[in-house]
């Protein structure tokens, strides 16, 4: 069995909402994106890459699936580390609009209920499942306790409004601390299991 793992940029006050460009995800008003733009550092790069690289696939949202369909086919030569695995390993995608066979290599979309989906897929054999980005489906996911494992990299920065990784309608967990680092840039780096699991 494999294990589901969310990887997330976060900021101090858990804000998760495009952190990638500014044009990424205004919804709500939102008029920060791009905000992790700013704290890269080799360090942060080989925590992204490393945990990306040991990935058997990725589990995604439509608008996450969207931006990343949209950039990494065709992406530069200098990201080839992310966007080899990206391109190549399998993507399941949780949508209600979308339908197969979709455009980007191996993307398919999970079909029927997204929690049985999502349990038959960690039966299988294979290094795990890894989840970016994608809010609303890690806001089912933590509902359904689906998720084996966090990857937080936890910005110094507070933006005070936002989709945040963790909503009010979560139900508590309590969480083990099992590896942590922190970037020159001051991003920490951090790996937590629900200690129940």
């Amino acid at each position: 069995m494999r294990k589901l793992i969310v990887s997330e940029f976060v900021t101090l006050d858990g804000v998760m909402q495009a952190p990638g460009g500014a044009d990424e995800d205004r919804s709500g008003g939102f008029e920060y994106g791009g905000w992790q733009m700013s704290y890269h550092d080799e360090v942060f790069g080989n925590f992204i890459v490393e945990g990306i690289a040991g990935a058997g696939g990725f589990v995604l949202g439509r608008k996450t699936y969207d931006i990343f369909a949209g950039y990494w086919p065709t992406a530069p030569d200098e990201e080839g580390a992310v966007r080899e695995p990206l391109n190549n390993l399998p993507k399941f995608i949780a949508s209600k609009t979308l339908r197969d066979p979709l455009p980007w290599n191996n993307s398919t979309v999970i079909k029927g209920d997204l929690a049985a989906g999502i349990r038959e897929l960690k039966k299988e054999n294979g290094n795990h499942l890894l989840v970016i980005g994608s809010g609303n489906l890690v806001q089912s996911l933590i509902q359904n306790d689906l998720v084996d494992e966090y990857r937080v990299m936890i910005h110094p920065l507070i933006l005070g409004g936002g989709a945040r990784l963790f909503g009010e309608e979560n139900p508590k967990r309590t969480l083990e601390l099992v590896d942590t680092t922190v970037s020159t840039t001051g991003v920490v780096l951090a790996t937590y299991r629900p200690s129940e699991k």
